[in-house]
């Protein structure tokens, strides 16, 4: 707590996505589409999207500023959320991006996608993101899943359910 009154708590949004993430998904994203994996992060990500066998965009690019591939597969920094999805919105293609589960009831999310098709997966579990500080993970950071529980949120995917629960 003594953190947060001294402001001594500092954010990071380099939390990268663990592979079997992806391999959750994989059997929901189209194989016949070029996905962009629009946020770099370590690159690890698009190289496991690679290994899956999607024809995947994995470049250091600005997301904000550029407009790749023909769907967006993704785990943009929570902090630009708001940003993020209205980008998303404003490219108009289908996406699936995991963001935490309580954005689902923020104003953006609801101005955004209200009466679109906005769908969502949930996952079995909660995702252990892989945390790096400059760069590097930090000498005291155990591997363990997230203290908050995030969905995959999807549009125009077009699955037969809009909440899907994986098993």
């Amino acid at each position: 707590m003594a953190g947060f009154q001294k402001k001594t708590f500092i954010k990071h949004d380099d939390y990268m996505t663990p592979k079997y993430a992806w391999e959750n998904i994989a059997h929901l994203i189209p194989k016949d589409k070029v996905i962009w994996e629009a946020f770099y992060g370590n690159g690890d990500s698009g190289t496991y999207l690679t290994e899956l066998g999607f024809d995947t965009i994995h470049e250091h690019v600005d997301f904000f500023e550029n407009d790749l591939g023909e769907i967006i597969v993704s785990n943009p920094p929570f902090s630009k959320s708001k940003d993020v999805m209205k980008r998303l919105k404003e490219l108009d293609k289908p996406f699936i991006v995991i963001l935490p589960a309580s954005k689902i009831c923020t104003q953006y999310i609801r101005e955004n996608y209200k009466n679109s098709e906005l769908q969502i997966i949930i996952p079995q579990k909660r995702i252990g993101f892989l945390k790096l500080v400059d760069g590097k993970i930090p000498e005291d950071w155990k591997n363990t899943p997230a203290n908050f529980d995030c969905f995959y949120y999807c549009y125009k995917m077009g699955f037969d359910k809009d909440i899907i629960w994986l098993e």
